[in-house]
């Protein structure tokens, strides 16, 4: 077992305000070869129950927001499914955290794009932990390009397979084995709302990943499932120095209002506040984690 029950420091940990120009041409990339590593765990974070018994299904599980949610649902009494494509040896550090808290963690490798893998892997979940009651849709990607011109039909498919089929699929999928309290939780992003000038096709997903999330929460709140999204602003994980160049991950996050980015860590309680009875009476909402952007919706 980790020593997530000890007392923790009363000091919030120090955030990197900047960051080593590195990059890998592996997409969604490898958070062992990071420099510094992100941080999966807060050393303040003070668990207390609130998923004991349930079991979970994330989406990128394997590193980045994906671990770091895992983690802290391992922490709060769940099981963990990781989906994860083929980052084998991430997820195999996933699965060891996991475990150090006590709890079942099952690896499942495939592309959420895909309907039939998203099926059968709610479906290994199911038999080997014997239920669901929480579905994350975290996994993601990416493209920059320069000008609207650049963006393949190729490239444009693939963000929206990603992005939206497999939110989409894992979903259906799910929902007939979810009992009533159970949630769906949705990674959107800023981008959803501020746009970026060089992800067009992917900030269109995640404006696609909002509206989803309001529709399904009113489509199946009266089966007692509650689906709600947390939007991110700029975090520190892999899809960042496999997306980005050198130059400009130096300086990923710096034009936040907190003058740097985030930490995998600071996001995963908002995913255990809308995976938990805490969070009772919301549904089709989006929290923003973002440095302090102010944006509209």
């Amino acid at each position: 077992m980790s020593n997530s029950q000890n007392t923790p420091s009363s000091s919030s940990p120090q955030r990197p305000s900047s960051f080593p120009p590195q990059h890998q041409n592996h997409q969604p990339g490898i958070q062992q070869y990071m420099n510094p590593l992100p941080e999966a765990e807060s050393p303040v974070y003070r668990p207390a129950g609130k998923l004991m018994g349930k079991v979970a299904i994330v989406s990128g599980g394997d590193s980045g927001i994906g671990r770091s949610v895992s983690i802290v649902y391992a922490k709060e009494g769940a099981d963990v499914a990781v989906i994860y494509l083929n980052e084998d040896v991430d997820a195999a550090e996933t699965q060891n955290q996991i475990e150090a808290e006590g709890r079942r963690c099952l690896l499942i490798k495939g592309d959420i794009g895909d309907q039939a893998f998203c099926k059968q892997a709610v479906e290994q979940t199911v038999a080997n932990l014997g239920r669901l009651d929480i579905v994350v849709n975290n996994a993601a990607e990416q493209h920059p390009q320069d000008k609207l011109e650049q963006i393949t039909p190729q490239q444009l498919e693939r963000t929206f397979r990603t992005n939206v089929f497999g939110m989409f699929f894992l979903s259906q999928a799910a929902i007939p084995h979810l009992p009533s309290g159970s949630v769906i939780i949705n990674t959107t992003s800023v981008t959803a709302y501020r746009g970026s000038p060089t992800l067009l096709d992917y900030s269109a997903t995640k404006g696609a990943q909002v509206a989803f999330t309001r529709s399904l929460a009113l489509n199946v709140i009266g089966q007692g499932i509650r689906v709600n999204a947390v939007a991110p602003g700029p975090i520190w994980t892999p899809l960042i120095p496999s997306t980005f160049d050198a130059q400009q991950v130096a300086k990923f996050g710096a034009d936040t209002p907190m003058k740097r980015a985030g930490q995998p860590d600071e996001l995963a309680p908002a995913y255990v506040y809308l995976a938990s009875e805490d969070s009772s009476y919301m549904a089709g909402q989006v929290l923003h984690v973002n440095g302090g952007e102010v944006v509209n919706g």
